[in-house]
């Protein structure tokens, strides 16, 4: 698939739910959000479906997100239908790593191939002041269960005020390198002010290369992050919504009034 400005379209990221288990100051309110309804969220076989439409269109990339993928019900159901779609390259999870260390090998055996960790600090008070209450030992622990599970090669995701030269991220930073994980840099974003910048260390942010569309977790088909645009699967079906938001991509992202949690930021 070509978006208008010629750059193919081959990664899926997928939000499975809008429910976390933490509340980053980054992501949400610290009163938490209002949460859809159960019929609202897409159910297992529509994601599967849509997923089969999406790889039969040029998708090679499949990545879960949320809110946090690990507190959808049997999540790792939906990891094994997924995986069993012929045509992913590359599939794989963003996760908060709270729950990693129950799901780890779950994940592994039902087909996900790889995780991102987000870890904004390597100080417990520190993380738990970010995260609104998150254990890093808990990620800790999740961490080394994906490595023993063969969820690798591990990448950490690390929200940065402005640099990576302050000291949460230089810790970080030595800690992923001791433990043979990447580590990325992810300045704070703002959607509604449409600020962003191109994460370091990785393609995100990258207008010029954006290769991406997002599923929303009630169906939504979004060309970006960055713009309210989105194409309901339910009202046009799945190869429609992706051929509307294909043709919608934007050539390079504004602003956005949804919430990190519901899109898998």
């Amino acid at each position: 698939m070509k978006d208008p400005f010629g750059r193919t379209i081959s990664y899926l990221r997928i939000s499975v739910t809008d429910k976390c288990n933490l509340r980053c100051v980054y992501c949400m309110p610290e009163e938490g959000v209002r949460l859809l309804s159960h019929d609202d969220v897409l159910s297992f076989e529509e994601i599967a479906s849509f997923t089969r439409a999406a790889v039969s269109m040029g998708i090679t990339k499949v990545r879960l997100t949320g809110g946090e993928p690990l507190v959808r019900r049997d999540i790792v159901t939906l990891v094994e239908m997924l995986a069993a779609i012929e045509g992913i390259q590359d599939f794989a999870m963003t996760t908060n790593g709270i729950l990693l260390e129950e799901f780890a090998q779950p994940l592994a055996a039902a087909g996900l191939q790889r995780v991102n960790i987000s870890l904004d600090s390597m100080n417990a008070d520190q993380y738990a002041a970010i995260t609104r209450g998150g254990d890093i030992q808990a990620v800790v622990a999740g961490l080394r269960a994906a490595q023993n599970a063969g969820l690798t090669p591990i990448k950490l995701n690390c929200v940065i005020q402005e640099t990576p030269a302050e000291p949460d991220a230089q810790a970080v930073l030595a800690f992923g390198h001791s433990q043979g994980c990447e580590v990325r840099f992810i300045k704070r974003m703002h959607l509604a002010t449409g600020e962003f910048s191109t994460v370091i260390g990785g393609t995100g942010g990258d207008c010029p290369r954006c290769n991406r569309l997002r599923l929303s977790c009630n169906g939504l088909v979004r060309p970006c992050l960055f713009c309210d645009l989105g194409f309901s699967i339910r009202e046009m079906g799945a190869v429609e919504a992706i051929r509307r938001a294909v043709a919608a991509k934007p050539k390079c992202g504004a602003t956005s009034n949804a919430l990190f949690h519901s899109i898998g930021g």
